[in-house]
């Protein structure tokens, strides 16, 4: 079985810790979790919170494709 990269996001509100794992394949139910949890009254997670954490996961995977495409380092020095 191929090994899976697993994104984490997290944050800290208060005495609430807010912890988001996924991976490629559920990025886009992440985000919409992210919406469900700013919409619930019951959290002081915000919306505030859901844009910028968000934010991170629109932009881990951008960060994953770009330490994949980096060449191995030349090990003959």
């Amino acid at each position: 079985m191929p090994a899976r990269d697993i994104n984490v996001i997290a944050l800290v509100k208060g005495g609430e810790r807010y912890v988001f794992l996924f991976d490629d394949a559920s990025r886009a139910e992440a985000l919409r979790t992210l919406g469900r949890f700013a919409a619930d009254p019951d959290l002081s997670f915000s919306w505030h919170d859901a844009a910028v954490l968000g934010e991170k996961v629109r932009h881990s995977e951008a960060r994953v494709n770009r330490i994949r495409s980096v060449p191995p380092a030349d090990r003959t020095a």
